[in-house]
């Protein structure tokens, strides 16, 4: 039986997330080369950006590219960079057709692309998975069209709202699964951040530690404030690199793309969570409510201060005992 568009786009798409976190400050694409209903090439950004998911999969598909479809979860490149252009690689292929899920932004190609293949002869179908593309690339258009990071803020709760757990129980608020899920989330990520108080409660390494993504932890950013930090501490020691700052976050979040960081994890504490609630700063928002009830009745309800800004929720699920919410700026 023939499969649809929407079949192999969503193939695509899934290899395009796998290059979240390494890629930037490129966009991270999938590509799946189709000939006879059957998938002969497959690819996705590599690793810094180089080489794109196009001629990768083009490699893979060798000589069954000619007369195939490209599903490419973002229009192909149409300019000379570090990289002849995707569009030119497609075309010398002899693909016969061209599936993209969205046109890509960056005015460097945005619809040149498209009219590269369309003059070379070549089908062209647009907006195959648009809404999923949109989200996995989010930080890099966001870059494009802003000057700013895409900003995740990641909140570890207590049923009743607070950021710590209760006296003489354990530090950690979230089970081991919620744990090992905040690691694979950064991953994904080209930078984490915390501010000062976190660094001097915790000593954080802010590292991907499960197996085999250990080599990918993202960028350490710290908000130090006027405070001076003390080279011992775990966040400025290994191999990967910490960036701090002094200034606001809105001046930090304004610099970033100069060090090619398109996406933002946040797991700060108490003030730094508020300050990007209150003031709007993060696009997206994951919390993990346990089961643990503090009784704390100082400390601020950050599921009411979250009820009442302007976020809405897009998906819950279980990650063990816990509870994860994520939720969209509006």
């Amino acid at each position: 039986m023939e499969k649809t568009h929407e079949y192999y786009m969503n193939i695509a798409l899934n290899l395009a997330q796998r290059g979240l976190g390494n890629v930037a400050p490129n966009p991270a694409v999938g590509c799946v080369i189709v000939k006879d209903n059957r998938i002969v090439g497959r690819g996705w950004t590599a690793p810094s950006g180089r080489p794109h998911a196009e001629p990768q999969a083009l490699d893979r598909a060798g000589e069954l590219a000619k007369g195939a479809t490209a599903y490419v979860t973002l229009e192909p490149c149409s300019h000379h960079g570090k990289t002849p252009p995707c569009a030119e690689a497609l075309i010398k292929a002899g693909i016969a057709h061209v599936v993209i899920a969205m046109t890509d932004p960056n005015p460097k190609v945005c619809g040149q692309g498209i009219a590269m293949l369309k003059e070379a002869g070549i089908k062209v179908t647009e907006n195959i998975g648009t809404k999923e593309a949109k989200e996995i690339n989010q930080g890099f258009f966001k870059v494009i069209e802003e000057g700013r990071p895409l900003v995740t803020l990641k909140i570890a709760l207590t049923k009743d709202g607070k950021m710590r757990t209760p006296k003489g129980q354990s530090p950690w608020i979230s089970g081991k699964i919620a744990q090992n899920y905040s690691h694979v989330l950064r991953k994904e990520y080209d930078a984490i951040m915390v501010g000062y108080g976190t660094v001097m409660a915790d000593n954080p390494t802010l590292t991907c530690r499960l197996n085999g993504l250990e080599n990918q932890s993202p960028t350490r950013i710290i908000m130090a404030g006027n405070h001076t930090l003390d080279s011992q501490l775990n966040c400025l020691n290994n191999a990967t690199k910490t960036l701090v700052y002094t200034g606001t976050m809105e001046e930090m979040l304004d610099d970033l793309p100069k060090h090619n960081i398109t996406r933002l994890l946040v797991e700060g504490g108490e003030k730094i969570a508020t300050y990007l609630l209150k003031h709007t700063l993060a696009d997206r928002l994951i919390t993990i409510e346990s089961t643990h009830i503090t009784g704390h009745s100082d400390d601020l309800d950050l599921l009411n201060i979250i009820k009442s800004s302007q976020y809405t929720q897009t998906h819950q699920h279980m990650l063990g005992k816990d509870k994860l919410t994520a939720y969209h700026r509006l």
